[in-house]
């Protein structure tokens, strides 16, 4: 029974996600109704403050950062919000999400409709190709659920499939530091071991890709298991930085060079933790910035 419900979740995901694979550009009229409440929550919820616009490169580029958050990670999404209005729709970044995320009734028709798109090698490469800038997040799950004690560390778990991305499309990396979006919810534990003791039960590891299962406090409930969004944010205060962007080797053989990999990806991650730290200095408080 456990794997007939597994093998239906998963064609179920795979159809909803499919029809995320082709990148879109945003529906302008979903982007223009949002706006007056994105602008609000921007400027007097999130008190967001993004610098370093001066470094995003001329031309297309493959965006690398942190999200955190839990199930709904502000950061990412006022990142995108906030390059979208830089760049006066002009200049659009297609934003990732987890196939789960992509599937959810509702939460992935609205992401589709704002131009995310699944956070895998084929809509990656085919925005890309399109010469769209697109931001991904290869921490995943690991990043955006890790424990609140940790929500200062750069998290991209080992993950290097972003550097051979941006080796096969031939395009720079522009690695992002941002804090603030783990204090829009308090992640108490990561719950791997509630993942592992589901996965025994339903299999469900595999369908959902994470290994992962938070258990968070925050608003409305003071204690909540979160596989899908079960919090409202709290009005934390978001800082981000662009970062120096990163040349990669053109060269498609380069992508099969493990150590040529490796060292870039050490070099965005050391730098996104760099500016992490900076940034982090800042914080007075936890939530009010």
């Amino acid at each position: 029974m456990a794997e007939n419900q597994q093998n239906l979740l998963q064609r179920l995901i795979s159809w909803r996600v499919s029809a995320a694979m082709e990148p879109h550009p945003p529906n302008e009229t979903v982007m223009r109704l949002q706006q007056p409440l994105v602008d609000l929550l921007e400027k007097y919820y999130f008190r967001l403050e993004v610098e370093g616009w001066e470094r995003v490169p001329d031309r297309t580029c493959l965006v690398v950062g942190v999200h955190s958050g839990a199930a709904l990670t502000m950061d990412a999404w006022s990142l995108v919000s906030a390059w979208h209005k830089h760049f006066e729709g002009k200049r659009f970044l297609h934003g990732t999400a987890h196939d789960v995320l992509m599937a959810a009734p509702g939460l992935g028709d609205y992401f589709r409709s704002v131009g995310v798109i699944a956070a895998n090698r084929t809509s990656v490469s085919a925005a890309l190709d399109q010469g769209e800038d697109v931001v991904v997040w290869p921490g995943g799950e690991v990043d955006s659920m890790r424990s609140w004690f940790k929500r200062d560390v750069a998290t991209l778990a080992g993950r290097r499939g972003f550097v051979k991305q941006a080796i096969r499309s031939g395009v720079p990396i522009l690695p992002v530091a941002t804090v603030g979006g783990h204090d829009t919810v308090f992640v108490l534990s990561e719950g791997k071991w509630l993942a592992n003791g589901l996965d025994r039960l339903l299999g469900l590891k595999k369908t959902l890709r994470g290994a992962n299962l938070p258990i968070i406090a925050g608003f409305p409930f003071p204690i909540a298991v979160e596989i899908l969004p079960a919090h409202v944010p709290l009005p934390a205060k978001i800082r981000t930085e662009l970062l120096e962007p990163i040349e990669v080797d053109d060269d498609p053989e380069r992508a099969d060079d493990e150590a040529y990999v490796q060292k870039i990806y050490d070099q965005v991650e050391a730098e996104i933790q760099a500016g992490m730290d900076r940034l982090a200095a800042r914080r007075s408080l936890p939530v009010l910035g």
